[in-house]
């Protein structure tokens, strides 16, 4: 069957409906020009497909989910994909927000995609950034120095030799957001799980910390791996992008890092922008397509 459907002998490329990536939304500018970069990545990607990709958040930040949706709106498009840009469980807020665009705009119908977490591929990217962080030689910086962009909260002194620290001997905290949701946070605890007998089985051990909202707090994980004997602990943030969250699970690690100097703790950054993202967003775009076309038949 063509996807070109013939009008008055001219052939018009059938048009798929928009993608609608759905931000949580901060005051970060960070954050934002990551979200923003990784919207235009998309942009690019489907460019082939004739599918449109926007972008808008729940609150805080620009351009507000909204304003996005009056856009597409505008340009004529009535159905869209709305998926949460999210690695956890799709929280109350954003059915609610949809729900309101619908009233707002009566014509609009939309179908939901599922979120990016806890894909294979986000676990091996989650393991890039693990190895990435275990290949940093620690380096003592002042706080200064350190803060916003913090790597390594280090524990030896550059004038001492670095010990040699057996794989066996290192654990990882990988450290989500945290939430009110209790099934939000217990599937964090179940990412790490699945990370460790995946993609860090040689490590010691995988902890679960989160930023803020619920125990255990960061300080808390790398103080259970302490315990448990560990003379390194990387910390791996279960995050998107870089911004404000990240640098409270780095400020959060090098203050225990102060108070615990024989422990040597470094910080993994962030998954970020990249394609094999990429590739999961539209995996996940597809799959809502296909979706709806099922229910639709």
């Amino acid at each position: 069957m063509s996807t070109y459907p013939q009008v008055t002998g001219v052939e018009i490329p059938f048009m798929k409906p928009p993608l609608l990536l759905i931000g949580q939304g901060s005051h970060d500018d960070t954050g934002a020009a990551e979200f923003g970069r990784f919207v235009h990545r998309l942009r690019c990607r489907l460019e082939e497909s004739a599918a449109e990709v926007s972008g808008g958040y729940l609150a805080k930040a620009k351009p507000r989910l909204s304003e996005s949706v009056a856009s597409l709106v505008a340009r004529g498009h009535h159905r869209l994909v709305a998926l949460p840009l999210s690695l956890s469980r799709m929280g109350e807020e954003f059915p609610a927000a949809m729900a309101l665009e619908q009233e707002r705009h009566p014509t609009l119908m939309y179908d939901y995609g599922r979120p990016l977490g806890p894909d294979p591929r986000v676990l091996a990217l989650l393991a890039e950034r693990l190895a990435e962080a275990a290949a940093d030689a620690p380096k003592l910086r002042p706080i200064e120095e350190v803060m916003p962009r913090l790597r390594v909260v280090p524990s030896v002194p550059v004038e001492e030799p670095a010990q040699h620290i057996e794989m066996g001997e290192t654990a990882v905290v990988l450290v989500g957001e945290g939430s009110t949701d209790p099934a939000a946070n217990a599937e964090v605890h179940r990412v790490s799980r699945l990370f460790w007998e995946t993609h860090a089985y040689d490590f010691m051990t995988v902890e679960t910390a989160f930023v803020s909202v619920t125990p255990p707090g960061v300080p808390g994980g790398l103080e259970r791996c302490r315990r448990l004997g560990a003379r390194r602990v990387i910390v791996v943030p279960y995050l998107l992008f870089a911004g404000g969250m990240l640098e409270r699970v780095w400020a959060q690690a090098l203050a225990y890092g102060a108070g615990h100097p024989d422990l040597d703790i470094r910080c993994a950054e962030v998954i970020g922008d990249c394609e094999v993202l990429a590739d999961v967003v539209i995996d996940r775009y597809e799959e809502a397509l296909r979706l709806a076309e099922g229910v639709s038949a």
